[in-house]
């Protein structure tokens, strides 16, 4: 008799908040959440329901890891609840925001509000940072000295032209996000963008210019003041949300002939009324001493600034409310064209790397070692989550103490040098391209976060490895053991040609940990399309719709599971095709079907094929072949050895 999975659809849904849900699709292994505020899900309590074997937060999507079959089955419950969005590789950003928050705090509120509203704009930012950086790297006399030119040699033309790609986005900020926030509280975006133009006006005198004099107000009626809100970020933020409301009350008051024109009307001509009128100046005003106090606390003596900073951040993350720094960055970002706060904040994620490193290095525990590497790899690109929640506060909390001092420290060096960003969402290794700008700021900001990434490496190895970790996978007591078997051994076989890479080396770390079972890798060898052959002889559990994994049980009972890619779900069953289906059975070395290799990186995705035994706990011993070698497809992938030892007597330590 088939499970109903009714009940645990239910306790899965309920962990993650199905107000918190925009839409769930599912994979092989996992289902796909995008959600609205990820801190809001309790992640340990979703990892003790029977059927979730872990969590983990990436591509965009909150992921819940439950297994070949068994996903389709809770799938399925979820969907027939009917009570959240179940897709199968739909992308629906427009559901942003679109769900209750009557059960969220008003913290998770704000973050969500944050996120929500400067998530879209965060690519544009750091793109013209880039091409700040670009243009200070090309213009840089010492440069141009390189090819027998100066910087008087270079076209005003060609520096005007330029000045659009680096000054645009800056020069408009506070109509990306007034177009933001109407989307985030579903108003119409395009009259939100209206609105805040026309708060960033050529016409409007710059409110920075008449605080330091060099520009007058316009005196409305002789005695009313009026400027822009050029750089101003709060200001904006407020108008939205005014100018969001207005227009969803108007909707809702107005007649349905005269809907269509006059909401538009009145929003626009109410909105920007009001902000003229004394809203804007006020929040100019607050947001301004705002900024005035976050660089005092930054350039507080000997560094006691950036090492608050640096050491609360982690913190920060852990609990969720680090997302308020965005509005901050992009405040200091709009008014002094440079960003300090980002590069304290950054050193959290070095430390993470120095910690992560230690402990894969020192433990003897494969588990642990998987867990770290697969933390240490997504931490390079600033994926925090994995090393946050399954290194950091794992073991005693001491790897987070190593974290926050070594972060607070290396941040505190920054602040004394007084480095500073050009823009932000960047982390880690990318980050480096923030600083290109200048440099100063790119030599020191090297030199501290590597600098940070040993430390936090010294201090772990000194007093934060686990005692867990240095213990073997294994039952030790029967290490000495004298053993005889009844041993059968088994294999798997390629299922396509390439090179073959270690488990713990793909960059998924729910599949790099071994959280679905042990297994290899495999970077296929053909750059177009690719035939898949069958790794056993055995019955097809699972075909993949979209064609991207398959699922074998071999006539013994052992479970593969046959991954093409990493999160190639998404691709919809574009770059694969399928000879088989599901309930039918194969010999080993039978076509499973093909997929494009190249389509699939030019979608930007990795094409490794990931092999793995779903049931490996079932087995005493799972041998790969080498990593880094080539093998044919048929070739030997996996040993494996069955269960049936026999332990006959105990020869003393």
């Amino acid at each position: 008799m088939a499970k109903n999975y009714e009940e645990e659809a239910k306790a899965i849904l309920k962990l993650v908040g199905e107000n918190n849900v925009d839409s769930v699709t599912h994979c092989q292994t996992r289902l796909r959440f995008v959600v609205k505020d990820r801190k809001a899900i309790d992640d340990k309590a979703l990892e003790k329901l029977p059927e979730v074997k872990g969590v983990f937060y990436g591509s965009g999507q909150y992921q819940v890891i439950i297994g070949t079959g068994v996903v389709n089955d809770v799938y399925a419950a979820i969907a027939k609840l009917g009570t959240v969005n179940a897709i199968y590789g739909k992308d629906d950003a427009d559901t942003a925001g679109k769900t209750s928050n009557e059960h969220k705090t008003v913290v998770q509120r704000l973050m969500a509000m944050l996120s929500g509203i400067f998530i879209p704009i965060i690519p544009v930012i750091a793109a013209t940072g880039l091409f700040l950086g670009l243009k200070s790297a090309a213009t840089n006399a010492q440069v141009l000295k390189l090819f027998g030119a100066v910087p008087s040699d270079i076209p005003a033309s060609l520096t005007s032209v330029i000045s659009v790609l680096t000054d645009t986005v800056f020069a408009f900020l506070p109509a990306l996000i007034v177009w933001s926030t109407f989307r985030y509280f579903k108003g119409t975006p395009i009259i939100g963008i209206v609105i805040g133009l026309m708060l960033v006006s050529p016409i409007l005198p710059n409110a920075y210019s008449v605080a330091d004099g060099s520009a007058k107000a316009i005196m409305l009626f002789g005695w009313l003041p009026v400027v822009g809100s050029q750089g101003s970020v709060l200001t904006a933020l407020v108008a939205g949300f005014i100018g969001a409301k207005l227009e969803l009350f108007f909707r809702r008051h107005m007649p349905n002939v005269l809907e269509q024109i006059l909401t538009p009307f009145l929003t626009m001509l109410v909105t920007f009324a009001i902000m003229i009128m004394g809203v804007g100046p006020i929040v100019h005003a607050i947001e301004s001493g705002m900024l005035v106090g976050v660089e005092a606390v930054i350039h507080l003596p000997f560094g006691i600034g950036g090492f608050l900073i640096g050491a609360a951040y982690p913190l920060m993350v852990l609990i969720g409310i680090h997302q308020t720094m965005i509005a901050i960055e992009t405040s200091l970002l709009a008014s002094t064209g440079l960003n300090p706060l980002i590069t304290l904040e950054a050193m959290y994620g070095f430390a993470n790397l120095g910690v992560a490193l230690a402990i894969f290095l020192r433990a003897r525990s494969n588990k642990a070692k998987a867990t770290s590497m697969g933390a240490f790899t997504s931490q390079l690109f600033g994926v925090s989550e994995p090393t946050l929640f399954g290194v950091l506060i794992r073991y005693n909390f001491r790897p987070l103490i190593v974290t926050v001092l070594t972060s607070g420290i290396g941040a505190a060096i920054l602040s004394m040098l007084n480095v500073a960003a050009n823009s932000y969402g960047l982390a880690v290794v990318p980050s480096y391209l923030m600083y290109i700008y200048n440099g100063h700021a790119l030599l020191w900001y090297t030199i501290v976060s590597l600098g940070t990434v040993v430390a936090a490496f010294v201090a772990t190895n000194a007093f934060a490895i686990p005692k867990e970790v240095l213990t073997p996978d294994g039952d030790v007591e029967t290490a000495n053991a004298v053993i005889s078997s009844t041993v059968s051994d088994n294999k798997v076989y390629a299922p396509v040609g390439g090179e073959t890479v270690a488990l713990d080396q793909v960059s998924d770390p729910v599949f790099a940990s071994g959280m679905m079972g042990e297994g290899m890798a495999i970077k296929p060898a053909e750059p177009g399309i690719n035939k898949v052959y069958a790794p056993q002889s055995g019955t097809l559990s699972v075909v993949a719709d979209t064609g991207h994994a398959y699922g074998l049980t071999t006539d013994d009972g052992m479970e593969i599971l046959v991954h093409l890619g990493i999160d190639t779900v998404n691709l919809k069953g574009a770059p694969f095709t399928v000879a088989v289906k599901a309930g039918q059975h194969v010999n080993q070395g039978d076509l499973l079907g093909t997929f494009d290799q190249a389509a699939i990186k030019k979608a930007g995705l990795d094409a490794t094929i990931i092999v793995l035994i779903t049931n490996s706990k079932s087995y005493a011993r799972i041998e790969p072949v080498a990593a880094d070698t080539t093998v044919q497809a048929g070739a030997d992938l996996l040993a494996v050895q069955r269960e049936d030892v026999k332990v006959e007597s105990v020869e003393p330590a």
